[in-house]
């Protein structure tokens, strides 16, 4: 685990069960989690639940990114594969991977989907004097896909766009052009 200087941090057993959600300020607290061994962050106040990975139900010509969907409480809930979305190797489930519920609004609605990742880590504060842009290139994943990356001792976690990475639009159309290349014969 990482520790930060002028950062406080939040064991993430502790995040979700014994802190008050409304004394969390969205610029400074991430909930931290681990993909393909890199660090990433979700603003905690997206994040509305960590579940253990359980069954998740395949859905039929869905987006090799969509994992599928799972039953939280009566309802359906899609489980976006993260590495995957972001073009990387998808690690195997272990005992540790979870389902980071998070909630997204689009234009005058809210989602809320599961992303499925390799561990979750803990609960950041990162002031913003300890946030830095984005990289313009060099990064594993589209920039776009980057809010900010906050500097914890001498490394970083990359904060993601909750609204970008898990635009239903955006990857509703990115399959779209998929199955069409696919059609087209320019696509394996």
């Amino acid at each position: 685990m990482m520790t930060a200087k002028n950062s406080k941090i939040v064991p993430a057993n502790q995040a979700l069960s014994e802190l008050d959600y409304a004394n969390f300020d969205e610029s400074s607290q991430y909930l931290t989690f681990s993909l393909n061994q890199e660090l990433y962050a979700f603003g905690i106040l997206h994040v509305k639940e960590i579940l253990e990975y359980g069954k998740v139900t395949k859905v039929p010509m869905m987006p090799e990114f969509i994992e599928g969907v799972i039953n939280l409480r009566g309802e359906v809930i899609p489980v976006v594969n993260l590495a995957r979305r972001f073009g990387l190797a998808a690690n195997n489930v272990t005992r540790r991977t979870c389902i980071v519920i998070v909630e997204v609004s689009s234009d005058d609605s809210a989602q809320v989907i599961g992303v499925m990742v390799d561990s979750v880590s803990e609960v950041l504060e990162i002031t913003s004097d300890n946030l830095r842009n984005a990289p313009s290139f060099g990064a594993a994943i589209r920039t776009d896909f980057i809010r900010a990356m906050g500097k914890i001792d001498d490394d970083f976690v990359v904060i993601l766009a909750e609204d970008k990475v898990l635009s239903i639009a955006e990857m509703a159309m990115v399959e779209q052009v998929r199955e069409l290349a696919e059609q087209e014969g320019l696509a394996p």
